[in-house]
C-alpha cells in the first residue's frame, strides 16, 4: 500500500510518479520572512524553544515553494542544552559551549532533558496540525559523534581534533558520553514521532576525518543503536541517515545501521551509489553552491542527479544546507527543473 505522502513513500522504498523534494535548511536566513520573525524572537535558541514561532518558521518554505516535506525547525544542540550543558549562539561565530570534562559527564541529566525538550515536541504537534495531508513531517536529531564534538570542543571545528583526542585518550569516559547521547536521542526522536513526525533524520554532520575503526565505533555503532532503540519504541519507524563526509564508509553505514534511506553529501560521486545495497533509497545531492550560482550549470547538474538515481527510490535535495545568500529565484528555478524531469 502507498500513502498520500510521496516523500514518506520514498523513504519506505516505494518509488512513485512524483520525485519528492525538500531542501536542507529550507527554513532559514535566505527567506526574508524568516529574518523578520527571527528578529522578533530574541536569540536563536529562544526561537527554537518558542513553539508558536518555531512552527511558523517550519511551515514558511511550504508557503513559497512546491516542496514535499516540512522539517522541524530546531537545532542539533538542543540535546546537550537540555542535558545541562548550556549552549549559546554567538552572532557570526556559531554555537559556544563550555567544553565538557570527564568529571562533568556524570552530571548530564537524562531525566531533566524531557522537560527541556518539551517545547520542541509541542512545535511538532503544531506543525502537524497545520500541514497539508500530502506533506511529510521530518523530525531529526544530531547523531552522537557529531553532538559530542561540540560538547567536548565547545564549538565547531574543521578537524574535530579535541573530540578525537578525547575519545582516544579517555575511551571509557567517551563511551559513557555516547551512551547518554544514544539514550537521549532515542527518547527525543520517539517523542517527535508520537507528536506527529512521519520520518526522522539522523544528522551525522562531522562524519569525516575518522579512520574506518573510529567510524565504526563512533558513528556506525551509535547510529545503529539509535535506530534499533527507536524501533523498539516506534515499530518500523522510518529513518533517514545522513553521514556527511562518510565517503567509502557509506556502504558499511547503510548495511549496519538499518536506515531506510541514505543521504548523500555533494562530494559523493553519483556512480558510488552502485556500491550501496540494491533498492536502498538515496537523498541528495546537489552542491549548495551550484544552487547559489544558479543558471544552466545548476539545471544540468540536477538532471544528472535525477538520471543517476532513476533506478532506486530518490528524494531530491542538496548535499548539505542551503547557503543564506542563495537567491530565492534560484530555488524556484531548481524546483521547476526537477519537476520537469
Amino acid at each position: 500500500m502507498t500513502s498520500t505522502k510521496p516523500l514518506l513513500d520514498t523513504v519506505l522504498g516505494r518509488r512513485g510518479d512524483r520525485l519528492p523534494i525538500w531542501i536542507m535548511r529550507q527554513a532559514g536566513r535566505y527567506l526574508p520572512e524568516y529574518r523578520e520573525l527571527r528578529a522578533r524572537a530574541g536569540s536563536f535558541l529562544d526561537l527554537c524553544y518558542n513553539p508558536e514561532l518555531a512552527a511558523e518558521v517550519t511551515l514558511q518554505p511550504l508557503k513559497r515553494f512546491d516542496l514535499d516535506a516540512a522539517i522541524l525547525f530546531s537545532d542539533i544542540l538542543v540535546i546537550p542544552d537540555a542535558l545541562g550543558q548550556k549552549v549559546r549562539f554567538e552572532t557570526g561565530e556559531g554555537p559556544r559551549l563550555e567544553p565538557l570534562t570527564v568529571g562533568r559527564i556524570g552530571t548530564l541529566d537524562l531525566e531533566g532533558a524531557h522537560e527541556g525538550l518539551a517545547p520542541i515536541i509541542e512545535t511538532v504537534r503544531r506543525v502537524k496540525a497545520g500541514l497539508a495531508p500530502d506533506k511529510t513531517l521530518i523530525g531529526f536529531c544530531g547523531s552522537p559523534w557529531t553532538v559530542a564534538t561540540y560538547m567536548i570542543g565547545g564549538q565547531g571545528s574543521s578537524d574535530q581534533a579535541a573530540a578525537r583526542t578525547f575519545a582516544l585518550t579517555q575511551p571509557a569516559a567517551f563511551a559513557r558520553l555516547l551512551d547518554v547521547l544514544v539514550q537521549a536521542s532515542i527518547e527525543y526522536l520517539a517523542a517527535q514521532m508520537r507528536a506527529g513526525a512521519d520520518v526522522v533524520q539522523l544528522f551525522e554532520s562531522w562524519a569525516m576525518n575518522l579512520d574506518e575503526v573510529a567510524f565504526r565505533d563512533w558513528v556506525i555503532e551509535p547510529n545503529r543503536r539509535i535506530v534499533e532503540g527507536l524501533r523498539r519504541e516506534i515499530p518500523d519507524a522510518p529513518v533517514i541517515g545522513f553521514p556527511r563526509g562518510a565517503a567509502g564508509n557509506l556502504p558499511a553505514y547503510a548495511k549496519a545501521t538499518g536506515v531506510n534511506l541514505l543521504g548523500l553529501d555533494y562530494g559523493t560521486p553519483l556512480s558510488f551509489a552502485e556500491q550501496l545495497p540494491a533498492g536502498l533509497g538515496v537523498q541528495g545531492n546537489l552542491d549548495p553552491l551550484r544552487l547559489l550560482a544558479g543558471g544552466a550549470q545548476m539545471e544540468a547538474r540536477a538532471e544528472q542527479i535525477v538520471t543517476a538515481f532513476r533506478n532506486r527510490p530518490h528524494i531530491f535535495n542538496l548535499g548539505h544546507g542551503i547557503v543564506p545568500e542563495t537567491p530565492i529565484g534560484n530555488l524556484e528555478r531548481l524546483i521547476a527543473k526537477v519537476r520537469s524531469l
